[in-house]
């Protein structure tokens, strides 16, 4: 069984109710609109969720698209993973796009991301004069192959 922690949280009225997970295995639940809007066809729109946290400290909660909007609407999250940080006390929002050629509507309540915890770590950084050597290098995109 996974590590369970507990994540405090704080709705607006006429919200939707908490989020839940799915089925067992799910890793994250879903976030669910709380207003009606049209996104036009490349234009972006920030929606609520009526939603607040407290994550624990040493965690973090990503925002993570669902995969039936990108497949069937063309509606993505263009910073994805979306980062909230233990310490952000804000409404959660999703910043949607909508990468499709005819209009998204979006009604109230309707799922429009998941949300999931992962533990962060926390670096320490040693300043040096080199690096050690390996042999990908400098190597950055599509240097490992394109396949």
């Amino acid at each position: 069984m996974p590590e369970e922690i507990t994540v405090k949280i704080l709705r607006e009225a006429n919200t939707i109710a908490i989020p839940q997970y799915a089925t067992p295995g799910s890793s994250g639940v879903d976030l669910c609109s709380m207003k009606y809007c049209m996104i036009k066809p490349g234009e972006m729109e920030l929606i609520s969720t009526g939603i607040y946290l407290e994550i624990p400290e040493g965690y973090e909660g990503q925002i993570r698209p669902r995969s039936g909007l990108a497949m069937n609407s063309r509606i993505i999250i263009p910073n994805s993973p979306g980062t909230i940080d233990s310490d952000y006390r804000g409404e959660i929002r999703v910043l949607l796009l909508n990468m499709g050629d005819d209009p998204f509507t979006l009604r109230f309540g309707d799922r429009i991301a998941q949300l999931v915890f992962v533990p962060v770590a926390r670096a320490k950084f040693e300043e040096v004069k080199t690096l050690s050597v390996t042999k990908r290098g400098s190597g950055g995109f599509g240097s490992t192959g394109t396949r």
